[in-house]
């Protein structure tokens, strides 16, 4: 009998193991293995799937055909700390999509078909701590401000884009910050890349391959150098050079400067004449009381 009763607590285990992979709340066309991971990973799916479980906590999206997520996805999904989204068809992300994720330890949006990312789309993501944005061959701007608010990021991927400048405030502004990857870009080495150099230079210690795993092209001859080949000196012209910005403060302060100037000028002048006016007027009086 004892022999029966193992074979029966047996089959019982793999039914409800079974059973858990498919799951009654998990998805038709997903797996899922416990009871807070969903996987719906090379599926063919051209949109999220629907019935996704409000307590998933970890959701496997890669290699599908997915090109939108919905701004308030995330809204109804409190616990998710762990979204894989890499190799999709994902142009752009919504702002806001991703600012209620306030959870998210894990994101990953590589090998997609991004083209900016603007500042806002991660909201403040503070719990944010692995955020994968490399091999989109569209990437091409990444707002100063993108990383605004991600206080916990430790590792950032951006390898394999198409940046060609970076401005440092989008990496200085990340204070937890120990890996970024920056490698198999199109960078400048121009003025707009020097002061990108200077931090890359300063921190190679957060880059994989230190500054050797960096290249750009010079802006002369479009030829590709390694940034070892590179100092300071090479963008010392650079130090002397004003920007668009830089020249359009000159401009207004100088105008700024003459409007006041000529306002100064014209209140002294009315001051003077009135005085002048008065003065006559006094001395006239006098002489009538004289006579």
């Amino acid at each position: 009998m004892l022999p029966c009763v193992c074979w029966l607590q047996l089959i019982l285990i793999l039914l409800s193991s079974v059973l858990w992979t498919r799951g009654e709340n998990c998805p038709a066309t997903c797996l899922c293995p416990d009871p807070h991971t969903v996987d719906c990973s090379g599926r063919g799916l051209t949109s999220l799937p629907d019935e996704i479980p409000l307590d998933v906590r970890r959701l496997l999206l890669a290699d599908n055909w997915i090109n939108r997520i919905p701004s308030d996805f995330l809204v109804l999904y409190s616990d998710l700390v762990y979204l894989d989204l890499r190799n999709n068809s994902l142009s752009h992300i919504e702002q806001g999509t991703l600012s209620t994720s306030s959870r998210l330890v894990f994101l990953d949006l590589g090998s997609n078909n991004l083209t900016e990312i603007p500042k806002g789309t991660f909201g403040e993501s503070r719990s944010l701590i692995k955020l994968r944005l490399g091999n989109n061959p569209y990437l091409s701007k990444v707002s100063e401000d993108a990383f605004l608010g991600l206080t916990s990021l430790r590792e950032l991927e951006l390898e394999r884009n198409a940046l060609s400048t970076l401005k440092v405030g989008a990496l200085s502004q990340l204070p937890s910050l120990r890996v970024v990857r920056l490698e198999g870009n199109p960078w400048v080495c121009n003025c707009n890349f020097a002061n990108l150099f200077a931090w890359l230079t300063e921190n190679s210690n957060k880059l994989p391959n230190g500054v050797k795993g960096l290249e750009c092209s010079l802006p002369m001859d479009g030829r590709r150098v390694s940034l070892t080949q590179l100092s300071k000196d090479s963008f010392r012209e650079c130090q002397a050079t004003l920007t668009l910005t830089d020249l359009l403060i000159i401009i207004f302060s100088g105008i700024s400067v003459s409007v006041v100037a000529i306002m100064t000028s014209f209140f002294l002048a009315s001051t003077v004449h009135c005085f002048q006016r008065w003065s006559k007027g006094t001395k006239g009086d006098e002489e009538e009381s004289e006579e």
